[in-house]
């Protein structure tokens, strides 16, 4: 019989439905980087906890553990208190990191923004900036505290010092079929954030048709998860519920969606994306103390927007990032052929015509992306190559009213698209004889850790 304390017996115990102490989730986590832990044996663990659950307490201690698992980032006293983040539990068609960083970097806000890859059909930030010709995501901590020191943000992947449980589990909860685990969801996002050091944190909760968590109830529950343990861990950290059944925006694609963020840059854009880019933004720059509320905060990110200072941060930003100067000032104030220049475009772009009238209701964002998926601008696994110039634009939107033959998307691709894909794309646009009852909701949900909405006399204030 194995003894007490011994992976077997912690896997049986959590198995068995019972809970885990602090300790033996550290023992757990130590087995993972120490390599003492079979595979088998974390697959276990991982299923044992996504049949069982676990409570907050453990979440939490699972976090921490894996937090304490490799390097932690320090960042000079007197950046404390603005040490800023965002984390999207990921969309389509979301390219809100690109805009927010250098936008709560021109309003005083010190942003290591550490992102993702796209796996199946959710795009990741760091694949759309290598659409960039020259961006480097992977920096050293000491390479990531000059770019905060010189433009106030920078987006790097996961650097190989920090969590490195994390990285073990985030790739066997894919061939385990445990990614949809909340405890293990909440510790693997906040492990990351916890390495970093931040002063505050806000997370995009996605649901519906094209998102992680299928319902909105599901959402609310993994966006309590997380801000709660944010609290415990001594971050400040609020969530908002964003509904994922239509794309974010109008550009799809990792170029295209580089385009779309530079127009929000300009001050211009899809209302929608400005609409979540300042809001995230408006929350944390209230949780640093640099707004009065939420509301000012979103006050203070549009005149960024407006006012050219967010759009001359993230051209800096590209700059200490490895991207030429020349290249950087082409993609950032050019012409929009110019810009085109820069990214590169697909050889064919085909418009697709709506197959009858009506007023649109939806357009689906699954079928998009599945399609865009196999077209190239997807990967089936980590390491895959992808194609930055496949993807989409929505030449309609929820709301507008469609005559038959009447163009409502025009696909960017390098071949490959076949009847059976555009009939997928033709099933993504939802009509209707009626006018929609009301414009579709982009914030559906706030969520902090009182649960007081941001600006009300008695919401949490931030410690100063």
């Amino acid at each position: 019989m194995a003894a007490q304390g011994s992976l077997p017996a912690l896997i049986r115990k959590k198995r068995d439905g019972h809970r885990l102490e602090e300790a033996e989730i550290q023992s757990f986590v130590r087995g993972i980087t120490q390599g003492t832990a079979q595979q088998g044996q974390i697959g276990a663990m991982l299923m044992a906890i996504r049949l069982r659950g676990m409570d907050l307490r453990e979440t939490l201690a699972l976090t921490r553990a894996m937090a304490a698992s490799g390097r932690t980032l320090a960042w000079p006293q007197a950046w404390h208190g603005r040490l800023a983040d965002k984390h999207s539990t990921g969309g389509v068609g979301d390219k809100v990191s690109l805009v927010l960083a250098p936008a709560l970097a021109a309003c005083g806000c010190k942003v290591p923004m550490i992102s993702g890859r796209g796996l199946g059909h959710t795009g990741g930030t760091l694949d759309k900036l290598e659409a960039i010709p020259g961006f480097r995501v992977s920096l050293s901590p000491e390479e990531m505290q000059d770019a905060l020191e010189r433009v106030g943000c920078c987006i790097v992947g996961q650097s190989e010092e920090l969590c490195p449980a994390d990285r073990v589990l985030y790739a066997l909860r894919d061939v385990t079929a445990t990614v949809d685990s909340l405890p293990l969801i909440t510790a693997s996002i906040l492990s990351k954030k916890a390495a970093e050091q931040l002063s505050a944190l806000v997370l995009d909760v996605k649901y519906g048709g094209a998102a992680l968590c299928p319902t909105r109830d599901s959402a609310r529950q993994l966006a309590q998860s997380l801000v709660w343990v944010c609290s415990e861990l001594g971050l400040q950290g609020s969530a908002v519920l964003t509904p994922m059944s239509q794309p974010l925006g109008r550009r799809l694609g990792h170029s295209l969606e580089v385009l779309e963020a530079l127009e929000a840059l300009h001050g211009a854009g899809p209302p929608d994306l400005r609409l979540l880019v300042t809001m995230l933004g408006g929350l944390l720059l209230w949780q640093c103390s640099l707004a009065g509320s939420a509301e000012q905060g979103q006050q203070l990110l549009g005149a960024a927007l407006d006012n050219g200072s967010a759009l001359a941060t993230f051209e800096a930003m590209l700059g200490v990032q490895g991207v030429a100067p020349n290249t950087a000032q082409l993609l950032c104030t050019g012409a929009p052929a110019q810009r085109w220049q820069v990214l590169g475009q697909a050889s064919i772009q085909e418009e697709l015509k709506a197959l009858q009238g009506g007023w649109v209701q939806q357009i689906e964002a699954l079928p998009l992306a599945h399609v865009l998926h196999r077209l190239g601008a997807g990967r089936e696994r980590a390491g895959d190559p992808i194609n930055h110039r496949v993807g989409a634009e929505l030449l309609a939107t929820a709301g507008q009213r469609l005559e038959e033959g009447e163009a409502w998307l025009r696909v960017h691709h390098d071949g490959g698209l076949d009847e059976e894909g555009r009939k997928a794309l033709q099933a993504a646009l939802r009509l209707s004889p009626e006018a929609p009852s009301g414009p579709p909701e982009f914030v559906t949900e706030t969520i902090l850790p009182t649960g007081a909405m941001p600006g009300s006399a008695d919401a949490p204030r931030p410690p100063a």
